[in-house]
């Protein structure tokens, strides 16, 4: 398998508490999501709503990490906040969180029961490798409902392949229209990551947990697990 996932030496360099969990799905069939799988996603809502009752977002490790982590590169992280701290945030203010398509919905699970962001990528527009690096600001990124391409601020971190199209701005803040999944994507990277001093033990858990769904609900997809750290940066 060619390389399809890594951080640039200067991420490493600048934030080397990085830890990430991704899994390489093929022969996926992402369909809407079935009644066992919707079921277990709305159960998870409720048992982490309880959870964080009265707790503040900002006081969970995980979450406090990607402040920090925004901060470093020059992004204010009440604006601009980490896809898991959203997620969960919605969940709290708003109560629950949609069902969206099978790979999506998997990743919104295991996101909010870990607190960590778990992205999912549509491999089929993407030049591999993606990498994480800082944007010069000549890449190009379209958003989630638009058509128009933009460039990211010179600087801040972002997931751009060969070509320099950008699969997520700000790190894990949004992600673009051409990565999304949708009815016709057969081939997903999932990426799971963290900065926070207990990631690399949650990081294999939740690959643990994204392994089984993944297992009951695309048992006809082949799947690659990979680790990175500072010390292998590549996957």
């Amino acid at each position: 398998m060619s390389q399809l996932f890594r951080y640039d030496p200067a991420i490493i360099d600048h934030f080397p508490t990085i830890r990430a969990g991704v899994i390489h799905a093929s022969g996926l069939a992402n369909e809407p999501s079935q009644p066992a799988l919707i079921d277990e996603y709305l159960a998870e809502q409720e048992t982490v709503k309880v959870r964080l009752d009265g707790i503040a977002l900002a006081d969970l490790p995980s979450i406090n990490a990607w402040r920090r982590a925004f901060s470093q590169f020059g992004v204010k992280p009440t604006q601009y906040r980490s896809a898991a701290e959203a997620l969960l945030r919605r969940l709290t203010k708003q109560g629950d969180i949609p069902t969206i398509n099978t790979l999506v919905d998997i990743g919104n699970l295991i996101s909010i029961r870990n607190a960590m962001p778990v992205a999912v990528f549509d491999q089929a527009t993407i030049a591999a490798p993606t990498t994480v690096r800082f944007a010069t600001g000549e890449e190009r990124f379209t958003d989630l409902g638009s058509s128009d391409a933009l460039n990211p601020e010179p600087g801040e971190v972002v997931f751009a392949d060969e070509d320099g199209v950008v699969s997520a701005r700000r790190w894990c803040w949004r992600q673009s229209a051409q990565s999304a999944t949708g009815p016709t994507t057969v081939e997903a990277l999932f990426v799971i990551e963290g900065h926070h001093e207990t990631a690399s033990h949650e990081i294999d858990q939740a690959l643990e947990d994204l392994e089984t769904l993944l297992g009951h609900c695309q048992p006809a997809s082949t799947r690659t697990i990979g680790r990175l750290s500072p010390s292998a940066p590549e996957f």
